[in-house]
């Protein structure tokens, strides 16, 4: 089990405060970007239960789900009660001495409780503020609540995923993770910028619905690129598939003449390759009606480990369907430490995934566990200069917990 030392931080982010006003999964996912490389990032949170995903899904020990789990790591917690007036004080004497501000507000939320751009910025020119929204700032849908479903449903992906059957969605949060990650990449060039341009921060806006379409979309609108043109139908239907074994299910892809020469050798079916309509891609893919039932009848003949072995063998990009166990269990997965073992906030071992860019000179990683509800609420205050009286007259006024 990797232990690791939480006042240490030579990340590309370290000595970047993160002040994080999210919850659930976009923004904790941004934030939690930035504290693995390297940010001190301080999470405030409302009042018991605190960021809802602590109570999204089956309580682990020291009453965390392993949602909260996986977005959290690397941050500090403190309780602030924004609907107090002097917790929203604490909250702006904060924001004056970080660097970045994350929320996920609704539109005019954050103004409305005295912590929007402009209120923020008058104290701190510098300060780089990420507001994560559904749909943006402005326009039609604003003011609408947002959950990662109705973006999926707006944005012409599920029928796609039903692939002429019934609409179906991701069985993930992807438009919320796609947010985060757009986000922290965001925030990462508003600091670049704020280096270059004599020390002042700026306002960057991510619709969750542009970073959705932007992640998703451009094999969709491939065939509408050229207004003047008829759109014509995506090949992508016909080269993303899986196939069925005798056991089990591979996926590949097998559009490149030497890709298909690959798997015919893959299959023993190099009989294919003389075939006129199969010889060449364009000619393929105007036949598949015909090649793919005899590609079916192939692939059922062999074991999944069998059809794997032989076209990792003659250079067909074919890969077994894990189940997640599988996942867990595979070597490269394994050996590129995609899942590891740390402590837990009580210190039992935990699993986590790695943060996935790897730093020659700047390592990005875990540091801490993630905090407990309020674990740090008197530390933060206490580096933000309030007295231990300050902070226990706060706590007797219900600002902060």
């Amino acid at each position: 089990m990797q232990r690791f030392d939480a006042r240490e931080s030579h990340g590309p982010c370290a000595g970047f405060r993160v002040l994080d006003f999210t919850n659930t999964v976009s923004g904790p996912m941004c934030s939690q970007y930035l504290g693995d490389l390297g940010a001190d990032v301080v999470k405030v949170e409302p009042p018991d239960p605190g960021d809802a995903s602590r109570a999204t899904g089956q309580p682990f020990p020291d009453g965390m789900t392993g949602l909260f789990l996986q977005l959290n790591r690397n941050k500090r917690s403190i309780v602030i009660d924004l609907r107090n007036e002097r917790g929203r004080e604490v909250a702006r004497r904060l924001a004056r001495g970080s660097d970045v501000v994350v929320t996920n507000y609704r539109p005019g939320v954050a103004e409305r409780i005295g912590i929007g751009y402009e209120r923020l910025s008058e104290e701190n020119p510098r300060l780089v503020y990420v507001a994560i929204t559904g749909f943006g700032p402005d326009g039609p849908y604003a003011h609408l609540p947002a959950y990662d479903h109705l973006i999926q449903g707006l944005s012409g992906m599920m029928p796609v995923q039903g692939a002429g059957g019934p609409p179906k969605m991701m069985q993930s949060v992807v438009v919320d993770k796609c947010s985060g990650l757009v986000g922290g990449g965001a925030a990462l060039a508003a600091l670049l910028a704020r280096e270059r341009n004599g020390g002042l921060g700026q306002r960057v806006d991510v619709p969750m619905l542009d970073a959705y379409a932007a992640y998703m979309a451009p094999e969709l609108l491939s065939p509408h690129a050229f207004p003047q043109e008829k759109p014509q139908r995506s090949p992508t239907g016909q080269v993303f598939r899986t196939w069925e074994t005798r056991d089990g299910f591979v996926v590949g892809i097998a559009v490149l003449d030497a890709q298909f020469a690959a798997l015919c050798r893959a299959l023993e079916r190099e009989d294919l390759l003389e075939v006129e309509r199969f010889a060449r891609m364009s000619e393929r893919f105007r036949h598949v009606g015909e090649l793919y039932p005899i590609l079916e009848t192939e692939f059922r003949k062999w074991s999944t480990d069998e059809i794997v072995e032989r076209a990792r063998r003659f250079g067909a990009p074919f890969g077994p369907v894990h189940a997640f166990e599988d996942f867990l269990a595979d070597p490269q997965v394994a050996h590129n430490r995609t899942v590891f073992e740390a402590p837990g906030p009580g210190g039992d071992p935990a699993r986590y995934l790695t943060h996935p860019a790897r730093f020659s000179r700047s390592p990005a990683g875990m540091r801490r566990a993630p905090p407990r509800l309020a674990e740090h609420s008197d530390e933060i205050l206490r580096e933000a200069g309030y007295s231990g009286e300050e902070i226990e007259a706060l706590r007797g006024a219900g600002a902060i917990a």
